[in-house]
């Protein structure tokens, strides 16, 4: 019988975690995801991952074997093996050697990065970046976060924690993050910042119908992007506010960068045109001059939930 070789691609995120078993040139066999339930810890996360892996090993009948293992997750240093003070994950996370744990599940080569820049490379090998040099990929999940490709390579920086947009400045009086900064780019774009944005809407007109509506259904993306479609003004100025902020960061960090394009994945993308066309007017507004309606802004190319894993799995290429 011939066996084939295949890594296992995890991203983590501070909702769901997404894992899979992925081939070498990039077919995804077996795919899973779970809660993430970041405040039980790492441990409680990678038993159920490893449980269902040995089910994939019965239904695979060992015709595939497992090689090497790649983990994106916040704040993953990929030289050190750490995870340090992880957005959205909590305190049970902070100061984890994840290499070390995950070897003791499996004791083959392991290596984690930050989970957007897991994501960013599964675009440049199997989605829309594949053909760019320079680009930059901004997850819009739980939080915000951004993989830089720079000359056909991830941004690592000197400590390993380049890369982090999410954190640019766009308000210095703004609303307070977790790490007790004022005014970052996450807290107004992100699932996160979408519903400080309702919330603070709705402090202002209680009795609104459709947001009240819109926060008893927890928030749901597809109930908002169809009462824009309706014409509800009020949804269509949350959009443009959260656009416009977007498009304010971006232009920060094009104006370093000066990337072809920023390619944008995670739940918050898939509002599409009506955020995309509100931050490409904010973004192009405060560009340099030179740079205005130079660099595209791209939905990603790969299905939801796939960038990530295919990316964690593509580590060990390098």
């Amino acid at each position: 019988m011939d066996i084939n070789f295949c890594s296992l691609g995890i991203d983590i995120g501070g909702t769901n975690t997404v894992f899979g078993l992925i081939s070498s040139s990039g077919l995804i066999i077996k795919k899973d995801s779970l809660l993430t339930e970041s405040e039980k810890g790492p441990v409680l996360l990678f038993d159920r991952i490893f449980e269902k892996l040995k089910i994939w090993d019965q239904e695979l009948n060992n015709q595939w074997k497992l090689k090497n293992i790649g983990v994106g997750v916040p704040n993953g240093n990929y030289y050190s093996g750490m995870v340090v003070d992880p957005p959205n994950l909590g305190q049970r996370w902070n100061n984890i050697d994840l290499v070390t744990l995950v070897k003791n599940y499996r004791d083959i080569p392991v290596k984690i990065t930050n989970d957007a820049n897991a994501a960013a490379m599964g675009e440049k090998f199997y989605g829309a970046a594949k053909e760019m040099k320079d680009v930059v990929i901004i997850t819009l999940g739980t939080g915000l976060g951004s993989g830089i490709i720079v000359n056909n390579s991830v941004l690592y920086g000197y400590d390993g924690f380049a890369g982090e947009l999410g954190h640019i400045i766009v308000d210095p009086n703004g609303r307070i993050c977790e790490n007790g900064r004022a005014g970052a780019l996450e807290m107004y774009v992100s699932a996160k910042g979408l519903k400080y944005t309702i919330n603070e809407y709705l402090d202002k007109y209680p009795n609104d119908v459709t947001l009240n509506e819109i926060k008893s259904n927890g928030f749901d993306g597809k109930k908002m992007d169809q009462a824009f479609d309706d014409g509800v003004e009020i949804v269509k100025e949350i959009y443009e506010f959260t656009g416009n902020m977007l498009g304010l960061g971006l232009a920060q960090a094009a104006t370093i960068l000066s990337p072809e394009a920023f390619i944008f994945y995670g739940g918050l993308s898939n509002a599409k045109h009506r955020i995309l066309d509100y931050t490409k007017k904010s973004m192009d507004k405060n560009l340099l001059s030179f740079q205005k309606g130079k660099i595209k802004l791209l939905l990603s190319q790969l299905p939801d939930g796939e960038a990530g894993i295919l990316g964690a799995a593509c580590l060990h290429k390098d």
